[in-house]
């Protein structure tokens, strides 16, 4: 008999214990053994060289939270079965099973608009056959449909597990330190109030606002960096190109499954589909760039070169959208540059906007001592919860560097 009740030496987290038989069988699973092949976070690593960890190094950690949270709920009264807990720990794990390649960049170019938590949802139903239906109660969880609503938003709300672990890991990885939370501090300050629906002691407010705006620091100087926006961008670039090519008639070298997704006509997803998507990785994609590089079509070859040599376009980033003849300038000069006539390909406006706290959306509520609870920014204790409560856009312009020095 095979002792499943391991522990997992994580980096971020330390000791990781496995406590129920079902979450190591998941674990062994081919879905999520695929999640090592997942980047966490994409081409970051052309930006901070560090941050090379994976999805399934973040599942895991996850897992972990959740765990620790719900034995933080216990032990302040809050009864919840095994049979709960194994649901939510399982639901956590299981929450990226359907990521694609480079995390969220390729997922509308292969699937679609088949976002990865509908491809989770599939993939969990799918392993639910297999293990005789013991995933129901954490595919409920899920879907944000359980009757106790705090299950749903440990899973998923603006103060899940998810985020919690994202954020210290991202941060540890990339070395970006003000992303950084105190996990723990923030696990201990939650509760559970009469309506069942997670709340955070009113003593833990300062705790949340460092996680919010860690989150918002973590967003504009990593995930939104104008490069790491850009290699995000290129990537896509790169499979709508391929696509395009094919659907003119040319042969690009890729592999089999990575052929077949580019290849595929917009349609609902079939089993082949599904089976074929479990299939693939980061490494389909890496591969076909590296051959892709050397395509005589200048636009493939140009962004391939881009992002495996990491010769990185010119961007520039504005807080309003750049002028359209200054855009149109730079088309006609890569133009002339490379001798082409659709320079308008190599010559793009990104834009990035992020609301650090949504107080309409799921909102964040404290508990105060006399047992009331109050949304976060209603606090008299807050100090940025009220500013924070505003969108901000940034505008990036692309251009190959080429160019750079041309009129600018």
């Amino acid at each position: 008999m095979q002792n499943k009740l391991k522990i997992i030496n994580d980096p971020v987290h330390g000791f990781i214990k496995i406590p129920h038989e079902i979450l190591f069988d998941i674990i062994e699973h081919p879905y999520f053994q695929r999640l090592r092949r997942i980047g966490q976070t994409g081409l970051l690593n052309l930006i901070f060289p560090g941050a090379t960890h994976t999805r399934f190094h973040h599942a895991l950690g996850a897992m972990h939270l959740m765990f620790t949270a719900l034995e933080t709920l216990k032990q302040k009264g809050v009864k919840i079965s095994e049979e709960e807990e194994k649901g939510a720990m399982l639901a956590i794990l299981m929450h990226d099973i359907g990521h694609g390649p480079f995390s969220h960049a390729l997922e509308s170019m292969l699937m679609d608009d088949w976002h990865h938590e509908n491809l989770s949802l599939l993939l969990m139903n799918k392993l639910n056959e297999d293990f005789n239906g013991e995933l129901s109660c954490a595919i409920k969880m899920f879907q944000g449909k359980y009757h106790r609503k705090f299950f749903n938003q440990l899973i998923s709300s603006q103060l899940d597990v998810d985020r919690l672990d994202y954020l210290n890991r991202d941060s540890f990885f990339t070395g970006v330190s003000e992303g950084n939370i105190n996990t723990q501090r923030i696990i201990s300050m939650m509760n559970v109030c009469e309506d069942d629906e997670l709340v955070i002691d009113a003593k833990g407010i300062y705790s949340i606002e460092n996680f919010l705006t860690a989150r918002m620091f973590m967003y504009w100087q990593v995930y939104y960096h104008k490069t790491s926006a850009l290699a995000e961008f290129i990537l896509v670039k790169i499979l709508e190109r391929a696509k395009y090519l094919i659907s003119q008639g040319k042969d690009l070298p890729a592999t089999d499954n990575l052929k077949y997704f580019l290849h595929r006509e917009k349609s609902l997803a079939t089993d082949e589909d599904v089976e074929r998507f479990t299939q693939l990785d980061d490494n389909d994609v890496i591969q076909a760039m590296k051959i892709w590089q050397n395509s005589d079509d200048v636009i493939l070859s140009y962004w391939c070169r881009c992002v495996i040599q990491r010769n990185l376009p010119k961007t520039i980033i504005s807080s309003h959208p750049f002028d359209s003849e200054f855009i149109e300038e730079k088309i006609k000069n890569t133009n002339e540059f490379f001798g082409i006539d659709n320079g308008n390909e190599l010559v793009h406006e990104i834009k990035r906007k992020l609301l650090p706290y949504d107080s309409e959306k799921q909102p964040i509520y404290l508990l105060q001592k006399n047992g009331q609870k109050i949304r976060l920014e209603e606090s008299e204790d807050q100090l940025l919860s009220g500013l924070i409560v505003n969108k901000t856009t940034r505008y990036i312009l692309t251009f190959p560097r080429e160019i750079s020095h041309l009129n600018s």
